[in-house]
């Protein structure tokens, strides 16, 4: 599938699902604030959330006072659902309608949070260009959230690719050096469970 097709598919996605119909959605996603928290950062870090549609993280950074958050998604629907539900609040967001594989940032981010987006990148080619984007552009930390060995091997219809702690620390060990690692099991709004891997590094 390319680029154009993977587009089609997620403002499809999120222009005919609400929330409580897609297997992603937290209520809170509490693992990710944890880890953002870990880093010890101030409100003022430019934090930007990687495939990060219409979540709810984004609601809970502006809550606690982050200033410098960035969310983005291939969907432009995804974003416009995000907004609308954030009311006046979301014009303290940089909202980014574009393809990570395509993304030229045009400034470093000290926390890179993606939970979900980078198990969709399935070939050599998008997982390079991935790296190459987050090797450029972090000055920081980054937090990944993939499905595990132990957790579905599509979501949406498409294929993904799984992890675990030593494939998804090898894959960025040239730039990045682990933190931490987890496992944990994602409870959908359809009361199925998923397993993912969830590691936090640091720009070497």
């Amino acid at each position: 599938m390319n680029s154009s097709d993977h587009k089609n598919h997620w403002e499809t996605v999120y222009e005919t699902k609400n929330p409580e119909q897609v297997s992603w959605t937290q209520e809170k996603p509490q693992t990710s604030l944890d880890f953002i928290h870990s880093f010890g950062l101030g409100k003022e870090a430019k934090i930007i959330d990687i495939g990060g549609g219409d979540s709810n993280l984004v609601d809970f950074l502006l809550e606690e006072g982050y200033e410098n958050i960035t969310v983005l998604d291939i969907s432009a629907k995804a974003l416009e659902k995000a907004r609308q539900r954030l009311g006046d609040k979301a014009d303290r967001v940089k909202w980014i309608a574009t393809d990570i594989t395509t993304f030229e940032p045009t400034e470093s981010y000290d926390i890179w949070h993606d939970r979900a987006a980078f198990h969709f990148l399935t070939s050599p080619e998008q997982v390079a260009k991935y790296i190459d984007i987050t090797e450029q552009n972090i000055n920081g930390f980054m937090v990944l959230g993939t499905f595990s060995k132990n957790g579905p091997t599509k979501c949406s219809g498409l294929d993904i690719r799984q992890y675990d702690e030593e494939s998804l620390s090898e894959t960025f060990n040239e730039n990045f050096e682990k933190i931490k690692c987890i496992t944990e099991d994602h409870t959908t709004p359809f009361d199925t469970t998923q397993n993912f891997v969830f590691c936090s590094f640091k720009k070497i």
